[in-house]
């Protein structure tokens, strides 16, 4: 295996993640490559599925969701049940950060919702919208490499999830009651001890795989905003609003 584009930041968390990805390829589960990604899995579907049958999906009125292939089945879902979805634009790269994906608007033009739940159609037919134009949100998506059962989790290693969820604190759209969730395969699910939690990481309350729906009941503390001492030099170098953002917040 390469060395994961993110690779360095936390060792602890790239030998599970190296583990993850090694064993999605090695069990045939994966979907496409694996390295330095959110990875696709069999049974995505299912597991969106499983997220839908919470009482808070079906009560969301916005939905934000990460921008990877494992859950274009949760954003399409989404649109499907009329929710207003929020997507950020894959790392961060564009000068905007996110997109609305307005399920009434995307009908009424034409836009078929399979297009729609893409990355790249996400981008192309959604709404540029920047943090302080959003809505405040019901129920929060985030991709993950591995969880645990008591609501751990780390992504590819890029930082980009909890930064977002930071932001939305800062700003008060994301309130200490909004679900924060993820869908999975089962492989991806590991022992507690394996996924070390930071002050600066979010949690997750609930976890949705092809199989099951994990009720974490974490015992995390969530954080009160962004971490800016855990910001990295690169992530200031490559996401191009993030320096004017936090200057915003602060003022």
């Amino acid at each position: 295996m390469n060395e994961a584009r993110w690779a360095g930041r936390h060792s602890d968390k790239d030998l599970v993640r190296n583990r993850i990805w090694e064993n999605l390829v090695d069990t045939g589960v994966n979907v496409g490559p694996v390295d330095s990604r959110i990875p696709n899995f069999a049974g995505a579907d299912l597991a969106a599925l499983n997220l839908s049958r919470l009482d808070a999906w079906k009560d969301a009125r916005t939905v934000k969701c990460n921008p990877d292939p494992p859950q274009i089945p949760v954003r399409l879902r989404a649109l499907y049940d009329g929710k207003i979805v929020y997507a950020p634009v894959p790392e961060l790269v564009k000068p905007f950060p996110f997109v609305r994906l307005d399920p009434e608007r995307l009908e009424k033009e034409g836009i078929q919702f399979e297009l729609a739940a893409t990355s790249q159609g996400f981008v192309d037919y959604g709404e540029p919208v920047e943090f302080e134009e959003m809505e405040p949100l019901d129920f929060v998506v985030v991709g993950c490499v591995a969880v645990t059962r008591n609501g751990g989790r780390t992504g590819k290693g890029g930082g980009f999830a909890d930064l977002e969820l930071g932001i939305f604190r800062e700003l008060g759209k994301l309130r200490t009651d909004t679900p924060l969730t993820t869908t999975v395969h089962a492989s991806q699910v590991v022992a507690n001890a394996d996924v070390i939690m930071q002050a600066h990481d979010s949690a997750l309350h609930f976890i949705a795989t092809e199989g099951e729906l994990i009720d974490t009941a974490t015992p995390y503390a969530q954080p009160a905003g962004v971490a800016w001492d855990f910001v990295q030099e690169d992530q200031y170098r490559d996401i191009p609003f993030l320096k004017t953002l936090r200057e915003r917040i602060e003022a």
